[in-house]
C-alpha cells in the first residue's frame, strides 16, 4: 500500500525549519519502505520582511494546508501550535523533525522511526 507523505521544504532537498514559512511542499509516495515517486507542489506561506502582518488562524492554515490534502502526515523542523492543531483536526499527522534530509525523513516515516519532536512546537 502506497502512503503520501508532505514535507514542508524550501528547494526540494532539505527540510524546511518552519512549516509556516516553506513554500513547497515536497510529496513523497512511500511503499513498503520505498520512495516510489516525488512531487514538488507550491504552498501558501508567511512572507518574512517587517511589515508582514502574520496571519495565523485557521483560513491560513487551511490555505497552508490545501497542497497536502491527499497526504497522511506533514514533516517540517517546527511549526506553531495553532498549525499542528489545525492538521491534527483534518485527520493528518503533523510530524516535527530534527531530520534535514527529505528522502531520511520519508523513510523513517514509513518505517515507523521518525521521532515527532513536539517539544520544538512554538
Amino acid at each position: 500500500m502506497s502512503t503520501k507523505i508532505a514535507i514542508a521544504t524550501e528547494d526540494g532537498t532539505r527540510i524546511s525549519a518552519h512549516f509556516g514559512r516553506a513554500p513547497y511542499f515536497e510529496i513523497v509516495t512511500v511503499s513498503d519502505g520505498k520512495i516510489v515517486s516525488r512531487e514538488r507542489r507550491a504552498k501558501a506561506f508567511h512572507q518574512t520582511h517587517e511589515h508582514h502582518d502574520h496571519h495565523h488562524g485557521d483560513a491560513a492554515h487551511g490555505d497552508m494546508l490545501a497542497a497536502a490534502r491527499d497526504c497522511v502526515a506533514i514533516i517540517a523542523g517546527g511549526m506553531g501550535n495553532g498549525a499542528y492543531a489545525f492538521i491534527q483536526s483534518a485527520g493528518i499527522a503533523p510530524i516535527i523533525t530534527d531530520e534535514h534530509d527529505i528522502e531520511r525523513a520519508a523513510r523513517a516515516y514509513a518505517a515507523g522511526t521518525l521521532p515527532n519532536r513536539i517539544e520544538r512546537l512554538h
